[in-house]
């Protein structure tokens, strides 16, 4: 989308990189926004202008999660259904996930700190990895981007929840 409209006062207009701060993302991801049509923009030059008004409705929707960039929200849907699983078949799909661990622990020896929060999470049972694979917390967030629980959905159900996240992503701007 490239609405062009030259009484838009400059002060109004953001380059990219701002709006990325105010966004708490990427200035890439700013730019993907733009290209896709979820953000609206002007063309100053070469330049992509957001204006303020514009990144204050998106920040407003009731959809937008301060903090959770696309990617991460995306693994948030894709560990939630790993939860599910969780919930339907604990001792396989712990099992399943401590045996990935054990693999990545021989992977990575120097990455001790995210794979003692994973073994914590394990030992101590359910309860606590299902508040760290549905929690939007900056630390769940942080611990999921090296998960454990990689094979337990099959590539079909992988799909269709990144098929779903990809709908909800297009139509949350609208809204």
């Amino acid at each position: 989308m490239e609405p062009v409209n030259s009484a838009v006062e400059p002060a109004r207009l953001l380059s990219t990189g701002k709006a990325a701060i105010l966004l708490g993302s990427s200035r890439q991801h700013v730019v993907d926004l733009c290209e896709s049509g979820q953000l609206p923009y002007v063309r100053v030059g070469k330049h992509r202008r957001v204006e303020r008004d514009t990144i204050d409705a998106f920040l407003r929707a009731p959809a937008f999660r301060p903090g959770l960039r696309r990617e991460q929200l995306a693994s948030l849907w894709l560990h939630r259904a790993v939860a599910a699983r969780v919930v339907q078949d604990p001792v396989n799909v712990l099992d399943h996930a401590r045996a990935n661990l054990d693999a990545l622990s021989r992977e990575h020896p120097s990455s001790s700190g995210w794979l003692d929060s994973w073994r914590r999470a394990l030992d101590a049972g359910p309860e606590d990895v299902l508040q760290v694979l549905t929690s939007s917390a900056e630390a769940a967030v942080e611990l999921r981007q090296n998960s454990p629980f990689a094979g337990v959905l099959n590539e079909a159900e992988r799909r269709r929840v990144l098929d779903a996240f990809r709908h909800y992503w297009a139509g949350r701007v609208e809204s």
